[in-house]
């Protein structure tokens, strides 16, 4: 048996975390060896109030991932639902929905806010948001551990440019604004230019115990392809969890989310930049160097590989990182564990 740790974040995490998990249930492959042990540390910086709930969309994602409920054409959410709530919401209590006549800019589905409601009703109650996640998963049937970062209150905030008038601009010639992840990348769309990031509480925040047991005992931890700094940035930032990975830094592999200059998903290259990164697997290794010792990129940037060997000490790997389809989810995994 062999105990693997992902540190996942955003809708690209996922992916790999399913081929891991399929993986982990057949363990080597022989029908007498021990099933592998998985647990996913998810990011808890894009967690939010609304409307009265508190949403914690990348651990909602790896749950619904691993349940077998995902809306996989949307990366989030619960496959097939509705969104009537929304629409209520809007009539009932258009004050709190949107101010200046907008609508609710947050989708929840009728079905995914039966999560929301469940979570906020324990927290309230006093349980833990790790308490609220393991309850979840184990009604749901989930085998593998969800666990959260941090119990503690980290947002990522996001410092955008604003045009005069208050309208969002894509020059940094505006006054500053700065806006939770989610008003950024859903209400405005990731339009606005991003001039940094920060994430509010992580100097108070304390890893979760459980968390930093599932990196001191695992044989392999494994970074998922999210953005490095929006969804996997306030879990390595945790002070005490990064020293623990720094420990494991030669059991610890990342998976680039970068093919040459752009993300394969997502504002990636947008939030780098902001942070003074390249945006490349480049970038990706220089953010992650000090606690990762390998770094799986794509087989098309296999030029940069030497560079980037040469600059971190990180030892990289080359693979097809792109998952398209379960198949590929899979054998990506494979390859990461050594099962070709």
């Amino acid at each position: 048996m062999v105990k693997i740790t992902v540190i996942a974040g955003g809708t690209g995490s996922v992916k790999l975390v399913r081929g891991l998990a399929q993986a982990a249930r057949t363990g080597g492959g022989r029908e007498k060896e021990k099933k592998d042990d998985l647990a996913v540390i998810a990011n808890v910086g894009d967690n939010i109030w609304l409307y009265g709930l508190y949403v914690c969309p990348d651990i909602d994602t790896v749950v619904y991932g691993l349940g077998g409920m995902l809306d996989e054409k949307r990366g989030w959410g619960v496959r097939g639902d509705t969104f009537s709530f929304l629409d209520q919401v809007a009539k009932v209590a258009p004050a709190q929905a949107a101010s200046k006549g907008e609508k609710p800019w947050f989708s929840l589905g009728d079905r995914d806010l039966a999560m929301h409601v469940l979570r906020t009703a324990m927290l309230r109650e006093g349980k833990s948001l790790s308490e609220v996640t393991a309850a979840v998963a184990k009604r749901l049937g989930i085998r593998e551990k969800i666990i959260p970062a941090t119990d503690d209150d980290v947002q990522t905030m996001i410092s955008a440019a604003r045009a005069p008038g208050g309208a969002d601009a894509t020059s940094t010639t505006t006054t500053t604004t700065t806006m939770h992840l989610q008003e950024f990348w859903v209400k405005n769309r990731g339009r606005p230019a991003v001039l940094g990031v920060q994430y509010r509480g992580i100097e108070k925040a304390k890893p979760s115990a459980d968390a930093m047991r599932a990196i001191r005992d695992a044989d392999m931890v494994i970074i998922a392809p999210g953005n490095p700094v929006s969804s996997i940035g306030p879990t390595v930032a945790l002070a005490g969890l990064r020293q623990e990975l720094a420990r494991a830094r030669d059991r610890v592999v990342a998976v680039s989310p970068m093919i040459g200059n752009k993300a394969v998903s997502g504002p990636a290259a947008k939030y780098m930049k902001a942070v003074g990164l390249p945006s490349s697997p480049e970038g990706v290794a220089r953010y992650y160097q000090d606690f990762a010792g390998t770094l799986v990129i794509s087989e098309s940037d296999s030029r940069m590989s030497g560079r980037i060997e040469g600059r971190t000490g990180m030892r990289v790997r080359l693979a097809n990182i792109t998952m398209k389809s379960s198949r590929d989810e899979v054998a990506l995994a494979r390859y990461l564990l050594g099962r070709r």
